[in-house]
């Protein structure tokens, strides 16, 4: 076992001339905030703590050394964002009191989901783990270190910004293994995207960034990143499920950006311009059979899309299976749905494309006249139940407006947008909105209707709808170094509720008031919940420890 209080603590090798590394560079004095746990710090007896990486959505990453195995390993240790802290000197996390009980069923999501990962570890896209455990009141992942760079930085090092299908297939292809491994043990990624694809040293392609699932929709009450481009529209929107399909879709995100050098629009603007662009010089170096595959895993709606792995991958391999079910849609008079990766954009200049064209004007020619036909066979049908143009007038007077029932515009998820698209709801309502901060409500979701569901009313009654803005967020203030009740007051103004603790006085300090350095948990500056809770480390009274006395009592 390597003498820990000479290793750099970001690499772990020895260290031989002061605090920055000559490996890598890293100067280990730079202070470690408060909230993680400090370099140095030995959990299970067994693994050092080394710098923090990053702090994700539900935990925080850091680079470790296993001393019985003597490697470097990276350590997660569940510190979900805005829920958990950690005040200085103090091992256990410290958990704000209106969490604690989403702290505790998001902590058995974390061990369960780090659990089924051990068991496989086997798989060739994932980085192994092969420990899990519970210490300091939360819980922890320790997983294997492999130096690496992601799929992005690759692309980006290469000259064109992209690579050929060929190089592609060797890269992605091995990874749909691990995939459906993942999904047939509920495991659903929802975080895929090129900076979450590792190249390994081992020439492997490895997956990263598993989060729990609470963390993968807006509607979480964890912090949900959005890999603008990657992330499928069900993560967005509650109205559509999540599931298998949803890593399908970042994926093949993933691949497109490989094979065309840019980024898919994000789902959410494609809802209003499902057009995915492939210049010709691109599209014409691609199989016409990874186009289709890609056009099914990058539909919009779930529900649409490519639905289970073992599908996808015989599409990108245009395996017979795959052939032979598309073979009788030729022949079939049913319309197919169009591919969201714009078709004219790709067979322009093909063999057969400029008369596939006129042939297809001439169907809608076709369509148009039988339509056109239908609806006065309809209109002559009215009439003739009518008495025709020439009868009797009606006896009735003009009709009164038509009643409507109001419907529960809150009850599933529904945004402005969805509800400015309902042309029924339209037609038969006024709709205005407005807009509200909300604790309980994700930003954009209708959450009150200004008449109740379920009345019936005359076509054209106003409703007002409220909008979400989500949670009011505010700058927690800096009140290091003033008393209390100065910081308190401070506090309280800015919308947030104030708890403190008190801290050792040596007697060079002013009992009463606020440590100055890492004395805010949240620090100063952190842009929180309005709300929530700040504590304070609070100076207590300077403490006099009296020397013994050097004479001897006498007899």
């Amino acid at each position: 076992m390597k003498n820990i209080d000479n290793l750099c603590m970001n690499c772990f090798e020895e260290l031989t001339s002061g605090s920055v590394c000559e490996e890598c560079g890293f100067d280990n004095d730079t202070p470690e905030e408060i909230i993680y746990l400090q370099m140095k710090t030995v959990l299970a007896d067994r693994y050092v703590i080394g710098r923090m990486v990053a702090h994700e959505s539900d935990a925080a990453v850091y680079m470790g050394y296993d001393t019985q195995l003597d490697k470097v390993i990276t350590i997660r240790e569940f510190l979900p964002k805005g829920i958990a802290v950690r005040l200085e000197g103090n091992l256990d996390v410290h958990i704000r009191e209106r969490y604690r009980d989403s702290f505790d069923k998001l902590k058995a999501s974390f061990l369960n989901l780090w659990t089924t990962l051990v068991k496989m570890k086997n798989l060739s896209a994932v980085i192994p783990t092969y420990d899990v455990f519970e210490l300091n009141g939360t819980a922890y992942a320790v997983s294997e270190y492999m130096e690496s760079i992601s799929l992005r930085e690759f692309l980006l090092r290469n000259p064109d910004g992209n690579i050929d299908w060929d190089t592609a297939r060797i890269m992605f292809m091995p990874i749909l293994t691990t995939l459906e491994a993942l999904h047939s043990n509920g495991i659903i990624h929802g975080a895929i995207c090129p900076d979450n694809l590792l190249l390994c040293r081992d020439g492997k392609v490895r997956l990263k960034g598993f989060c729990i699932s609470e963390a993968n929709t807006m509607s979480s009450a964890l912090e949900f990143n959005v890999n603008d481009g990657y992330t499928a529209i069900e993560q967005y929107d509650n109205n559509h499920k999540m599931g298998p399909a949803t890593d399908i879709y970042a994926f093949s995100a993933c691949i497109f950006r490989a094979l065309v050098g840019q980024n898919p629009p994000d789902a959410k603007s494609r809802e209003t311009n499902d057009r995915l662009m492939i210049p010709n010089t691109i599209a014409e170096k691609i199989p016409t059979y990874v186009i289709r595959a890609l056009g099914g895993g990058l539909q919009i709606y779930p529900e649409k899309r490519t639905q289970d792995i073992n599908t996808f991958r015989e599409q990108l391999s245009a395996a017979p299976t795959v052939v032979a079910a598309a073979a009788p849609v030729k022949n079939s008079k049913a319309v197919p749905e169009k591919d969201p990766v714009e078709e004219e954009e790709h067979y322009k200049g093909y063999p057969g494309y400029d008369n596939q064209k006129s042939n297809s004007k001439s169907k809608i020619v076709i369509i148009v006249l039988v339509v056109l036909i239908v609806i006065a066979c309809v209109a002559g049908v009215l009439v003739a139940k009518n008495g025709g143009l020439g009868g009797e007038e009606t006896t009735s007077s003009t009709a009164a407006l038509a009643k409507y029932t109001v419907p529960n515009f809150t009850s599933a998820g529904y945004t402005q947008s969805d509800i400015e698209n309902n042309g029924a709801w339209n037609k038969q309502f006024k709709l205005t909105f407005d807009a509200q901060y909300s604790v309980d409500v994700d930003e954009g979701i209708v959450f009150k209707q200004s008449i109740n569901a379920g009345e019936e009313v005359d076509e054209g009654t106003e409703i007002i709808l409220t909008i979400s803005k989500g949670v009011q967020t505010a700058e927690v203030p800096d009140v290091g170094g003033l008393t209390l009740e100065e910081a308190t007051e401070k506090l309280k103004e800015a919308g947030f509720e104030v708890s403190s603790v008190e801290v050792y006085n040596d007697g060079g300090y002013t009992p009463g008031t606020v440590k100055a350095n890492y004395g805010m948990a949240p620090s100063a500056g952190s842009v929180c919940a309005v709300g929530d809770e700040v504590i304070l480390q609070v100076y207590g009274e300077e403490v006099v420890t009296t020397e013994p006395s050097t004479e001897s009592d006498s007899e």
